[in-house]
């Protein structure tokens, strides 16, 4: 990864991977300012596609497999991700303030020629960071990269409610191995703020304002080149509030959607490539048929006694009056987040593989708003 060795003493102020981004110009902030660090040549982490890529996230690199470079030593204490500290320390009050993270790869292998607008995020985890060892899930659709070599980075924002305005990113190099898909991923977009938001009064997503198929990564809270400029107390995650679902971000390439429709509170929903939706996990599914929306007050829009209640929740009951949309569709579509309502019934690094991510010990402020 770039910056591995990076010490205390390397910069007049401290750029190890594990300190947080805060507030930097864009060369402090892109690739952790790391780029003149590269890794050895060699050193490239093994993506299987459709398989799953497990990482090392640790406060400490003393707590990982490369303990052997760490001022304190060996100090694992097996999946945990921060030995002897409270859990403040990885940000967060318990493990329902998760906010998740993320892995994006950009197809160049030269990373000086990487720009943010290159990286598209492939794979998220969204418990991450609660245990060392964390699994990303990989697409099987993704295409091999260029002679053998991408550039790929992780990426985090914690939760708000323990610790400061602050961004992660540990760049290093990756591979795609066995790959069967020669389709290449679409143009990444910039997220939008489209999930359920009830902290912030919006308790029903708006899903036709999501951001669909290939996005960007996160950009936030830099003194340049931000494409998130939400404040301070309601930063932006790796999750379906942006409508990053947990796993596979498998309807990133140019074949995934038939349409995607500009995205507004108003817009019809995009359209899934059915012959290559197979395991897409998007909020609601309209493969091959242009999606309707209907107004959620009338609850006599069915079609032969089928409706679907779409809501941004993960759980096996969603009330009649919390879903954002009803959709007409024949019981053949499978919507992710959505239940059935049939006949009046409810059915339901720091790293290499060596890839460990790190984030800073340190002290925390608990937000008060």
């Amino acid at each position: 990864m770039w910056g591995f060795n990076v010490t205390e003493q390397t910069f007049p102020y401290d750029n190890r991977p594990v300190a947080p981004l805060t507030n930097y110009t864009f060369d402090e902030w892109w690739f952790h300012g790391h780029l003149d660090f590269p890794p050895h040549p060699s050193d490239v982490f093994q993506l299987p596609a459709g398989g799953a890529a497990t990482t090392e996230i640790s406060c400490d690199k003393g707590a990982t497999s490369f303990f052997a470079s760490s001022p304190g030593g060996d100090v694992r204490q097996g999946d945990n991700v921060c030995p002897n500290q409270p859990i403040a320390e990885f940000h967060t009050t318990g493990f329902d303030d998760l906010k998740g993270c993320a892995l994006a790869i950009a197809y160049k292998s030269n990373a000086s020629e990487v720009v943010p607008e290159d990286f598209t995020v492939f794979s998220v985890n969204q418990t991450c960071v609660w245990t060392r060892f964390t699994d990303f899930q990989v697409p099987e659709r993704m295409p091999e990269c260029p002679n053998g070599m991408c550039t790929c980075a992780w990426f985090w924002i914690h939760s708000a409610d323990s610790g400061g305005e602050q961004n992660y990113m540990t760049s290093f190099q990756c591979n795609i191995t066995g790959a069967t898909s020669t389709v290449p991923l679409a143009k990444p977009q910039v997220p939008r703020r489209c999930g359920a938001d009830p902290e912030f009064g919006k308790e029903l997503a708006s899903l036709s304002n999501c951001t669909y198929g290939a996005k960007q990564p996160l950009y936030w809270f830099q003194a340049e080149n931000n494409t998130m400029f939400e404040g301070a107390h309601a930063p932006p995650f790796y999750t379906d509030l942006y409508n990053f679902v947990d796993g596979p971000q498998n309807d990133i390439f140019e074949d995934s959607y038939l349409q995607i429709p500009n995205p507004s509170p108003v817009a019809a929903f995009p359209v899934l490539n059915q012959t290559v939706s197979v395991g897409v996990n998007v909020p609601f599914a309209s493969a091959g048929s242009n999606s309707s929306t209907i107004d959620p007050s009338s609850e006599s829009n069915t079609n032969s006694g089928t409706q679907r209640i779409l809501c941004w929740t993960k759980t096996s009951s969603c009330s009649f009056a919390q879903r954002d949309w009803i959709q007409t569709r024949p019981s053949s579509y499978h919507p992710l987040f959505a239940l059935e309502k049939i006949q009046n019934s409810w059915t339901t690094l720091f790293s290499f593989f060596r890839i460990v991510f790190s984030f800073p010990i340190s002290r925390f402020i608990t937000r008060n708003i």
